[in-house]
């Protein structure tokens, strides 16, 4: 006969629809112990991205983010997202597009999750008004791929990304630590076999093997830094504005997947794929206003705009010669003046040229008289 627990385990697992999860899972608490030499050796070989948790053991150790009790299980949540748009605007020359990734349209899906979970402690509060639940959506200290990959929603991918049999790798990831000792469920077998498709196609071979990823190469990563770009990556960049999809979009486990039954996390085309020239003279308040309830929007303005920078300098747009000579004479961010001359040095013509060689005798700041320097020798930027 069912115990009191497993019966609740039930009745939340047929509610999960009605609360907004697309997939519930199960687990124990016990330490990741797995984890730890893999989390070292990645930080040994600088394959972090400094977004992470900094404290090891808090990502091993679920009750050092349990304060006050000691934690029983852990619950893990999937909410699946849209990965095709609807009429999306052509990029054409003259108004070429930026793109922001997937995970970036839509609502902030730390808001949409952390909701979920709200709405779940709720539903367990109702029933078992005593428990002791922590929840936590991407920033929290455990590794929410870990969590769920030992709750049963899916296996961890070549691509790093969980992929799960009904969704694919379409699915935001958030946890709820509790003192209830719900009975966990069985892991998914990894079914990704001898596919190396993700692998072959990250951009900057960042997936330096199965399931291992170097950060600092990634260019998901790199759109969220707010410094200088080496050149090779911002070839790579494109005309992504924030995060890339290219190791999901490859994924044969996504063939056909496209989620649209969350309403908040469709994308507004004109924001998803934004035309490139306007961001670059956007105030702080129209950036909020426009890009404020998206997922990148976190780290403000700057890497947004120096990324469409990147992305009109790799479309090689003429038409943008004239604003991006604006911002390598006045824009006080020495980011923003630096990609400026690079994308020049990259679009070509005597018009930057000539504003390039002005510039040399102006700028004082070193790294970005650097990269004038270099966008006036055509084969550094070719």
């Amino acid at each position: 006969m069912p115990n009191r627990w497993e019966l609740l385990k039930g009745e939340i697992q047929e509610a999960a629809p009605e609360l907004g999860i697309d997939k519930i899972g199960f687990a124990s608490a016990y330490p990741f112990f797995e984890l730890k030499e893999l989390l070292q050796k990645h930080r040994e070989e600088g394959r972090e991205s400094g977004f992470e948790e900094p404290d090891l053991d808090k990502r091993v150790y679920p009750h050092l983010s349990f304060p006050g009790g000691k934690p029983r299980s852990i619950v893990s949540i999937a909410v699946a997202y849209p990965s095709k748009m609807s009429d999306p605007p052509k990029s054409e020359p003259g108004a070429y597009r930026g793109i922001l990734s997937r995970s970036a349209w839509g609502d902030d899906y730390h808001d949409v999750l952390r909701d979920r979970l709200r709405r779940l402690e709720s539903f367990i509060r109702d029933r078992v008004p005593e428990a002791r639940m922590e929840s936590m959506v991407d920033t929290g200290a455990l590794v929410d791929r870990a969590v769920a990959e030992r709750a049963g929603i899916g296996w961890y991918g070549k691509n790093c990304a969980v992929i799960t049999p009904e969704f694919g790798s379409w699915v935001y990831l958030g946890e709820l630590i509790t003192d209830i000792p719900f009975p966990p469920d069985t892991p998914v077998t990894d079914s990704c076999g001898d596919c190396t498709l993700c692998i072959d196609a990250c951009p900057t071979g960042a997936l330096v093997g199965p399931g291992q990823l170097n950060s600092s190469r990634c260019v998901s990563f790199v759109t969220q830094t707010k410094g200088f770009v080496d050149d090779e990556l911002k070839r790579k960049i494109g005309n992504r504005l924030y995060g890339c999809d290219t190791c999901q979009v490859v994924c044969p486990k996504n063939r056909g997947h496209n989620w649209t039954h969350h309403t908040e996390l469709q994308p507004d085309p004109e924001i998803a794929k934004p035309l490139l020239k306007p961001l670059l003279t956007l105030s702080n308040r129209e950036f909020k206003e426009r890009f404020g309830k998206s997922a990148a929007s976190w780290r403000g303005k700057k890497p947004i705009q120096r990324n469409a920078i990147i992305a009109l300098g790799n479309f090689k747009d003429k038409s943008a010669v004239p604003q991006l000579i604006d911002l390598l004479r006045r824009d006080e961010r020495p980011v923003i003046r630096g990609t400026a001359a690079w994308a020049l040095g990259r679009i070509g013509g005597d018009e930057g040229r000539e504003a390039l060689m002005e510039a040399v005798g102006l700028e004082t700041d070193e790294e970005v008289l650097n990269e004038i320097k270099k966008a006036l020798t055509p084969q550094s930027v070719s």
